[in-house]
């Protein structure tokens, strides 16, 4: 990978703005897939980054951008890395259009919340290219691109739009990146590196992981519990740790979690009380779904709980508190209108 690439973030909103901007600070060749009003204040004014980890320092970038993937590789080209930073419920219109964007060894970094689509594909067991239903219901996106492409990734950061063409980086810096095919001889391969590398070089802590799924579950478990909570309640996440009364719902909800990836094979190393210090670094986030709320979103309630209790059942690991309050963010969710009857 050379010192200056070629990186495409594909949905530029909170966690993918915050993505453009290092990278560009960084001196790389940035551009950004967005929509709507948010795409109209990129072009017009540039992405403006707030940066709340360092003292509230505020830059603009101008970056090519466009809603539609051919136009802007007809613009620029192939790319090097494409960072997929859209919801998870934007990914079956946006992934199966980026193929013009792509080149022979261009890497797809899914930098989404909840269990990714491509989970079981190259995992090597029993359940190899299984399509997770709840966030792929026609197996659209495993079979959008190779995934040979896919670098996994998880996410440990957190920003807010908070105006059209402006993210706010709130908390957080770590990002993990991994090799998702379990028969490579050294899942640190040189491509993982380099691209971590950069991150770092980004201003950002980038981690090279040789067990991607099981920082899948580490997170996944702690979104599952935490996103709705958060959406129920309107509260921040500082504010949720600190409830003794919310604590003891996430506790069985977090140990829920960790049952069912057991299940599959995940030994998630970490007890309920740790994963939620580990969320305290966050602060005063506001977690996405809330967000999603607050702005009259369709909320990731398939990607981040659904796909769970779909495992859970497929493993026939019981999960009465996820079930229960899923049942509760969903019935508010669609009396909000935000998602269908």
């Amino acid at each position: 990978m050379p010192d200056r690439i070629k990186v495409c973030v594909a949905g530029a909103g909170a966690i993918g703005g915050i993505l453009a901007a290092r990278f560009a600070l960084a001196g790389h060749e940035v551009s950004v897939i967005a929509r709507g009003p948010h795409l109209a204040a990129i072009l017009r004014h540039g992405l403006v980054l707030v940066d709340h980890l360092d003292s509230q320092t505020r830059t603009t970038h101008r970056l090519e951008a466009d809603g539609d993937p051919q136009a802007l590789s007809d613009r620029i080209g192939p790319q090097d890395v494409i960072i997929l930073a859209a919801k998870a419920n934007a990914l079956g219109q946006l992934l199966p259009r980026i193929s013009p964007l792509m080149h022979a060894e261009t890497l797809v970094v899914p930098a989404i919340n909840g269990l990714p689509w491509w989970y079981f594909a190259r995992e090597g067991g029993p359940h190899e290219g299984r399509v997770i239903k709840a966030v792929d219901p026609q197996g659209a996106l495993m079979a959008a691109i190779d995934a040979r492409h896919i670098i996994g990734c998880v996410v440990h950061l957190a920003g807010e739009v908070r105006a059209p063409g402006e993210v706010h980086h709130t908390a957080g810096r770590r990002l993990i990146f991994g090799e998702i095919d379990v028969g490579l001889p050294d899942a640190a391969t040189s491509r993982v590196t380099n691209l971590n590398a950069a991150v770092n070089g980004a201003g950002l802590e980038g981690i090279v992981s040789r067990a991607i799924r099981q920082d899948v579950w580490v997170k996944l478990v702690g979104n599952l519990s935490f996103n709705p909570v958060a959406a129920l309640t309107g509260a921040l996440m500082d504010a949720i740790c600190a409830d003794e009364r919310l604590v003891e719902v996430l506790v069985p909800m977090l140990n829920e979690g960790m049952e069912v990836a057991r299940a599959f094979g995940i030994p998630v190393a970490m007890s309920a009380s740790e994963r939620i210090d580990l969320a305290r670094q966050l602060g005063r986030a506001k977690i996405s779904m809330l967000q999603d709320f607050e702005a009259g979103r369709p909320p990731e309630i398939d990607a981040i709980v659904g796909s769970v209790l779909e495992l859970a059942e497929l493993s026939n690991v019981p999960a009465p508190t996820v079930r229960l309050v899923d049942a509760l963010v969903r019935a508010r969710a669609r009396h909000l209108g935000l998602l269908a009857a």
